[in-house]
């Protein structure tokens, strides 16, 4: 059975392997702050069922409450061990939803239903609840565990070790991109997020975190770094990873990978 990707939008996709639903990242809302989704409809309201939910890190475009809200009450939540101290929302939203938190830490793996696991893996990347407040949670990734194996990166930079920590993989959805015109350390961008690939040697990617919102004002600033950052990694991983299948959804749409 094949695993079947959709991609909703900036970090936020379902995957589905052997009848289990897993959402990452859900951000659904049309404004956050000063982002403005600019391309791509909200996601519906199905992309709100899911079995299991992760959340990489703590950054409002990751771990957004309001969009954590809209799932079914008994969901189950993965989040990086410290989340629910750093975010007092998180807790109070669990509880109105009736969710199931569980925090992890990288190593730990999480079983879903019907021989589907997820393995919490490390990241390169903030993971505080910005604008203010400590260091108190890990950024992660995550390996799902099923028919197929699939690595969720979250938000990453490069790292030495990211094959030998994740292992061995059959599809990666990778960061390629950001919500502004400048990505900060601690991020991928279509040129490292190609050397991941060739790196992580998965049969198939999909190229995520990029294209879906950016700051209200700006949409004359560096317009290219808002459109072209997918395009750029499937021409960069052809020539980096030239054996790996690479597909490029646009927003809502499912594609199904080997």
């Amino acid at each position: 059975m094949p695993v079947e990707i959709t991609w909703w939008g900036h970090a936020t996709c379902t995957v589905e392997d052997s009848g289990v639903r897993v959402l990452t990242d859900p951000l659904f809302a049309r404004r956050l702050a000063h982002l403005r989704r600019r391309a791509g409809a909200p996601p519906p309201p199905e992309a709100a069922v899911a079995d299991v939910v992760l959340v990489s890190h703590l950054h409002s475009d990751h771990l957004h409450l309001p969009s954590l809200a809209r799932l079914d009450p008994g969901t189950r939540l993965l989040v990086p061990r410290g989340a629910r101290r750093a975010v007092p929302g998180l807790a109070r939203t669990a509880g109105r939803r009736g969710l199931r938190v569980t925090e992890v830490v990288p190593g730990e793996v999480v079983d879903v239903r019907d021989g589907v696991r997820v393995r919490a893996v490390s990241a390169r990347h903030d993971g505080r609840r910005l604008p203010f407040g400590p260091h108190r949670a890990q950024a992660l990734g995550y390996v799902v565990q099923g028919e197929a194996r699939t690595y969720f990166a979250g938000d990453t930079g490069l790292f030495d070790t990211m094959a030998e920590e994740v292992g061995p993989v059959d599809v990666a959805l990778l960061p390629v991109g950001g919500w502004g015109p400048y990505l900060g350390p601690g991020h991928l961008d279509a040129g490292r997020a190609a050397r991941a690939l060739a790196s992580l040697a998965p049969a198939a990617a999909v190229p995520v975190h990029y294209g879906t919102y950016w700051p209200i004002g700006m949409d004359a600033v560096r317009p290219h770094e808002f459109h072209a950052p997918g395009g750029e990694f499937v021409r960069l991983a052809g020539r980096l990873a030239p054996e790996v299948t690479v597909r490029l959804p646009g927003h809502g749409e499912r594609v199904r990978l080997p």
